[in-house]
């Protein structure tokens, strides 16, 4: 007699809906088996048939970190497009390279950790190269086109589960894992909520990634910010993953907590439903959770909320109805769609005299650092295809019509003994190295399997690149780079330099006549022993450094027979200014400078290239011509090669401001867009590149504006015709500014974008529906959005200071009022301005405060307090200890209160009440002495 088969259990039904699946699953699965789902390395759960799940895959702009894939341009240089479409078809290409992968390695996830929506606020963020912009609106247009790619086109199943990084006003990667960004309402809900919010709301985003850093004091892993907006934004279960080691840095370096206990219960609680923590090890967080169990912190249906959202991400991806896709890798339409991306990223900056396109027959000359480079950085997939700058003018050119001169300084390093440091040749039977992937790239070693280097009487010649700040990299001659692995050795071993820390970067250090050679990596000095060379602890190398040439002596040469010269500048993605690293500077590196000098002044013709993660402040006066591009992956040379030679023309359009000088520039932790004058947005000075900005072969018209608001939106139509003589792309751009403000609001403020191909003659109609809420700015006084009467500019060109069109419409919308401060009370942190201050936590949970900073004096104001008919005391809620003083409309002190003694700590607030007679409508200015949290005020009559 057959046995009866067993029902299908509702978590495997396909007709039944996901949610009861979930739950059922959820039913099904024991506490031991959810808590293992709590680490970013889920273990299977045969008896259900359940297979193990990570979360996790890198796919900023294409598959990294698992071996060889398709490289599309940075994400800078994606968001540099302008172009939705284009960056969708790039996130679908990606998301079937994920798919095709993880068919023959099963270690490719399916959670793709990207993109990064962080705004572009400061161009010193070492991480510069992985947002998109720093405007919130075009932020989120690029940000969400990629992600509909990442999703794919499937009605149900989901192609991968894309999760955004890194939540929240994330821009620093000095002190990143203990600095705070104080960040303010109107600049939270203006500005850094923004480009997630439009992101999140728009549908195909599974989850997002807490950043390292903390906001007003409160670490972002336990942030209340993830369920009062995040989850606010949408009916979908959503994702939180932590970052890698963050919810450890919660009790190690944050101390915030007493106990990992403690900290992973918050942190749970919080929303954090994935710990991405001690590597594949998943003992210490499933430890710490039992613990915090036990102890009372958490219950089990704490466990039950996160272990839901995994699920639920887990059945969109058609998981547990047996659906796989196959994917497509490193197809013809993947490389020609990286061709297009490339090419659509380079910007035009400057082009006077008609330099280029390049007239035919011309003798070019090719130099600079990066002229033969096709650089990758730490989100980047090992190359299946390469072409560099000068390898795509030799092809599009012919080598007969390009010279070249890369400008490196050729030297030899003698000893204190009078030999030379030598690097033995690696001979035929060392093998090459096998591109691999690593779910963890930053514990691939170095190579020893090629002979360290050695001494002999004449030496090696070594080719030096200074990258800035004393930086050095040094190149054997057959290309490969100097390097220090696990035993100590130096090798030419690498092909590039890379790494989490980077082992083939140096620095030369004066002493006595000669300098010491310290070793980057290490920390430690370069010393000559009987079995080769080596890094030591002590007793470092004495060496005298022989020039045999200048870089700027062979550029000067090169320059000097061509017809024109093309310098490509720039930046190693993996040296000053990357992950864990900010920039100190706008300049280019002294090196690169004296090579764009020398070729300047050896031909006036001077084109310069900028290939960077990152702008600039450059001297452009000079130079009749001048580009960038963001590292544009495996297709970059040839991308280049054809906008120079005009097969394409260029229309990227800088997604950031370039800044002419670094005094330009606030602090780099200064979060305050508002108050420091920060982005185009708000920025009164001259910039270098304003944003928008990008120049075109072409010249384009614009006309016929027409404007108009009803049914909750505002509706502009207007013309743009080529006026030129080829086809181009233009990216036409709408910003509003209010003309009447009561607050200070954006010179001018990104609303809409299209970019358009025009053959010569051609007009086409941009017509653009914008919310009457784009309008709107966050009301402090209130606590909610509000939509100002008055006049509005909208300025239609094409970049944001290059306005063609200009029209004003006049919105209604909700007059001001006064704070209501009786009813109310005045949160603390809803100042109008502030000097010396801080936002900190009002409790480790929720809420915020406000402190002085380093100096312990600062200022409060707050304008348009309506005290009634009248009021005669004042309460204000403090921690810590110190004064507070209150005075009115800048007059004299009128009120004083100071705690008497310490309170217990930070979160141990009290009431202080004096009396206060005011009655009408106010400015209310706080000033807060000594180390003193204010967390509220509040009048009674």
């Amino acid at each position: 007699m057959t046995a009866p088969t067993p029902p299908t259990p509702p978590f495997r039904d396909p007709r039944t809906p996901v949610a009861e699946r979930v739950d059922d699953l959820l039913s099904r699965l024991t506490l031991d088996e959810k808590i293992g789902f709590l680490h970013q390395f889920t273990p299977g759960v045969d008896r259900l048939g359940v297979a193990a799940f990570r979360t996790g895959q890198e796919a900023l702009h294409g598959v990294a970190w698992m071996g060889p894939a398709t490289v599309f341009p940075q994400a800078v240089g994606l968001g540099a497009t302008w172009n939705e479409e284009l960056v969708r078809r790039v996130g679908d290409a990606v998301s079937a390279e994920v798919r095709a992968m993880r068919a023959r390695d099963e270690r490719v996830g399916l959670n793709v950790w990207a993109p990064v929506v962080n705004l572009l606020r400061h161009p010193l963020w070492g991480r510069n190269e992985e947002g998109y912009s720093e405007d919130p609106r075009l932020t989120s247009a690029i940000a969400t086109a990629y992600t509909r790619g990442l999703r794919g086109s499937h009605p149900t199943y989901w192609r991968t589960a894309p999760v955004l990084k890194h939540w929240l006003a994330h821009n620093n990667e000095t002190d990143r894992d203990t600095a705070s960004s104080s960040v303010r309402p109107r600049v939270l809900n203006e500005y850094d909520l923004r480009a997630f919010r439009e992101t999140v709301e728009a549908g195909a985003v599974a989850g997002v990634m807490p950043a390292y850093n903390l906001v007003n004091g409160r670490p972002n892993h336990v942030s209340p910010y993830l369920a009062e907006h995040l989850r606010a934004w949408t009916g979908e279960e959503l994702l939180v993953c932590s970052d890698a080691g963050a919810p450890s840095n919660l009790v190690d370096s944050e101390h915030y907590f007493d106990t990992h206990e403690e900290a992973t219960a918050a942190a749970l609680k919080a929303g954090v439903d994935s710990f991405t923590d001690h590597g594949t090890d998943s003992t210490k967080i499933t430890a710490r959770v039992r613990g915090a169990l036990e102890r009372g912190l958490l219950t089990e249906a704490d466990v039950d909320t996160a272990v839901r959202r995994q699920l639920s991400v887990r059945f969109r991806l058609g998981e547990f109805d047996g659906h796989e896709e196959a994917g497509a890798f490193d197809t013809p339409e993947h490389r020609a769609l990286a061709q297009e991306a490339a090419e659509q990223a380079i910007v035009l900056l400057k082009n006077e005299g008609g330099l280029l396109p390049l007239a035919p027959g011309s003798r070019l000359a090719v130099v600079g650092l990066l002229a033969d480079e096709c650089k990758l950085d730490w989100y980047s997939g090992t190359l299946l295809h390469r072409s560099t700058p000068l390898e795509g003018l030799y092809e599009r050119f012919g080598a007969g019509q390009v010279a070249f001169a890369e400008g490196v300084d050729r030297v030899r390093l003698r000893t204190s003994a009078g030999t030379f440091l030598h690097v033995p040749p690696a001979g035929d039977d060392a093998p090459a190295p096998v591109a691999e992937g690593a779910l963890d790239p930053a514990l691939l070693a170095g190579r020893t399997d090629l002979p360290p280097l050695t001494t002999d009487a004449t030496g090696t010649e070594l080719a030096l690149v200074d990258w800035g700040e004393g930086v050095l990299t040094l190149r054997a001659p057959d290309g490969r780079y100097l390097s220090v692995a696990e035993d100590g050795y130096l090798r030419a071993s690498a092909d590039q330099p890379g790494g989490w820390v980077v082992q083939e970067t140096f620095r030369l250090e004066p002493h006595g006549d000669g300098h010491l050679l310290r070793h980057t990596g290490t920390g430690h000095h370069v010393a000559v022993t009987a079995d080769g060379v080596k890094v030591a602890a002590s007793g470092g190398e004495v060496f005298a450094l022989e020039t045999v040439e200048r870089g700027e002596e062979a550029v000067a040469r090169a320059a000097a027979r061509a017809d024109v010269v093309l310098v490509v500048a720039g930046n190693d993605p993996h040296i000053n200014g990357r992950e864990t690293e900010d920039r100190t500077t706008l300049r280019l590196p002294a090196h690169q400078e004296r090579l764009l000098r020398a070729a300047r002044d050896a031909n006036p013709r001077t084109v310069l290239a900028l290939v960077s993660a990152y702008p600039y402040a450059v001297d452009t006066e000079p130079l009749p011509a001048v580009l960038w591009t963001a590292h544009g992956g495996q297709a970059a040379g040839t991308a280049l090669a054809r906008v120079l030679a005009g097969d394409v023309s260029p229309a990227g359009r800088l997604p950031q401001t370039w800044y002419a000088d670094d005094r330009d520039l606030p602090d780099l932790l200064d979060y305050d867009v508002i108050g420091s004058r920060q982005t185009y947005l708000y920025f009164e000075g001259t910039p270098l590149f304003p944003f928008g900005h990008g120049l075109s072969y072409a010249s384009f018209g614009y006309g016929d504006l027409r404007a108009e608001a009803g049914d909750g939106s505002v509706r502009v139509s207007f013309t743009v015709t080529n006026t030129g003589d080829v086809t181009a792309d233009e990216v036409a751009q709408l910003y509003a500014r209010a003309e009447q403000p009561s607050v200070p609001r954006p010179r001018r403020e990104l609303l809409a974008h299209r970019r358009v191909t025009l053959a010569p003659g051609a007009s086409t109609e941009v017509s653009f529906t914008v919310p009457l809420s784009a309008f709107a700015y966050w009301d402090v006084a209130h606590g909610r959005w509000r939509l100002e009467p008055g006049p509005y500019a909208l300025l239609v060109g094409a970049s944001s200071e290059d306005v063609r069109l200009r029209t004003t419409l006049t919105l209604d919308g909700e007059p001001a009022a006064p704070r209501p401060v009786r009813e109310r009370g005045l949160p603390a942190a809803d100042f109008d301005e502030q000097s010396g201050t801080e936002i900190v936590d009002r409790t480790k949970e929720s809420g915020d405060a406000v402190t002085p900073t380093a100096d312990k004096s600062g200022e409060l104001l707050y304008r348009a307090c309506d005290f009634g008919s009248g009021v005669t005391s004042v309460t204000v809620e403090v921690a810590g200890e110190g004064v507070v003083e209150l005075s009115l409309d800048g007059g004299p002190v009128r009120a004083v209160l100071s705690t008497d003694t310490p309170t217990p700590g930070p979160y141990d607030y009290v009431s202080l009440t004096t009396g206060l007679t005011a009655e009408g409508v106010h400015d209310l200015r706080v000033g807060l002495r000594g180390p003193v949290r204010l967390a509220g005020i509040g009048v009674s009559a």
